[in-house]
């Protein structure tokens, strides 16, 4: 029989975050029950039927409700016109209002979902008044949720006052990620508000990241005489005082769940709190132009388009803020047609991901955005995008 605290361990929401982490965690010893609307179904946690039947016995309880934005906001198709709007909190408050009815002072809720920064504390928090409201948000990559969650960057667990000493559901909190993660983790403390604006300004500052190093690739075509890799590169190995070599590498664009989304909402919170200006905006209309640029490059060399995949990630079937979709969208726009391998001929093939394999002929044209699809054939055209010297 467990005893000790944090060895029973609640989903709520058991979708793409939900699930993995939750069998990530039982695969590491701990009972692990969870929940989802939409039945479900695993061989390593027990899936209940109601909230509060995750409520009765947890020690912790996590809640991965998703919190989205209305469709077309997703970045699959350009989004810098529409209005900027909040996520959507409905379902998130619903369960929340759901947890404080069944859980008491003995247990600890602790939030994973996206919010942006002052959401707990003004509409998240006076919902939950009889149990302690954590705020412990991932940074994970879907398609590698479990691992990343057990190899953490850093563990960001916020509360009402941030104030580590006295907070002991925060405290133990920590000592559960000690046990369950692979290696002894960095613990970022803080109030809900800095731990929300951790979160999602870490993604921010990637998308900025791949905004600029594709603009050096726009750069790069137009201009000439340059070869964007070794810019990038040059640029990677200069951690003193830029960056360091992640997200370096000039390509297909940001894409994703997170990322897309992320920005719009941010957009909506620099207007609310009247800041004046408004750079999430500009990474989202850079990010729609640059995929726009690679398609009219692309069509220079044909009509017919094949993309060897619509997924934003290799080795996933994931679609949410595709750029591939996004750069397919402005073929379209400019005249062209997306074959999928069914039309023929097709005159371009796209490598969307590295890993992608496709088939082909000499009278169609490779073009790669990672400039590394080496040809057998010596007729076969290969344009390395980015490399002036193939343009």
């Amino acid at each position: 029989m467990n005893t000790k605290f944090g060895e029973k361990i609640g989903f709520i929401g058991l979708g793409k975050l939900g699930m993995p982490c939750a069998e990530a965690i039982a695969k590491k010893g701990f009972n692990v029950a969870g929940y989802d609307t939409v039945q479900k179904s695993s061989n390593l946690i027990e899936v209940r039927n109601s909230i509060q039947e995750i409520c009765r016995d947890r020690d912790i309880v996590f809640v991965a409700t998703p919190t989205p934005h209305e469709e077309g906001y997703d970045g699959r198709h350009p989004t810098s016109h529409l209005p900027a709007k909040d996520f959507n909190y409905d379902s998130l408050k619903k369960v929340l209002t759901k947890c404080n009815s069944f859980m008491d002072e003995k247990q600890s809720l602790v939030l994973i979902s996206t919010v942006l920064p002052g959401t707990i504390r003004r509409e998240l928090s006076p919902l939950v008044s009889k149990v302690k409201l954590l705020y412990n948000p991932y940074l994970i990559a879907m398609g590698t949720v479990g691992w990343d969650m057990l190899n953490p960057e850093m563990i960001m667990i916020g509360t009402k006052k941030g104030k580590y000493e006295t907070a002991i559901k925060a405290q133990q909190l920590e000592s559960f990620y000690n046990q369950v993660c692979d290696k002894t983790p960095r613990i970022e403390f803080g109030t809900w508000e800095e731990i929300e604006s951790i979160k999602i300004f870490y993604n921010t500052f990637i998308s900025n990241k791949i905004a600029l190093v594709n603009m050096i690739q726009d750069v790069s075509n137009r201009l000439g005489n340059i070869d964007v890799d070794r810019v990038t590169l040059a640029l990677a190995k200069s951690t003193q005082r830029i960056m360091s070599k992640a997200y370096m590498r000039a390509g297909m664009g940001d894409g994703g769940a997170c990322h897309p989304r992320d920005n719009i909402a941010l957009r909506w919170l620099a207007k609310d709190l009247g800041l004046g200006y408004d750079i999430f905006a500009t990474i989202m209309f850079a990010r729609e132009r640059q995929a726009e640029n690679m398609a009219k490059e692309i069509l220079k060399y044909g009509s017919n388009i094949h993309f060897t995949s619509d997924t934003y990630k290799e080795n996933t079937d994931l679609t949410e803020g595709s750029y591939s979709l996004l750069v397919q969208y402005y073929i379209i726009k400019n005249g062209g047609r997306i074959g999928h391998g069914l039309t023929k001929p097709i005159d371009v093939i796209v490598r969307v991901h590295e890993s992608d394999n496709f088939s082909t002929d000499s009278t169609t044209v490779v073009f790669d955005p990672w400039r590394t699809y080496v040809s057998k054939d010596p007729d076969l055209k290969v344009v390395h995008y980015g490399k002036s010297s193939d343009n």
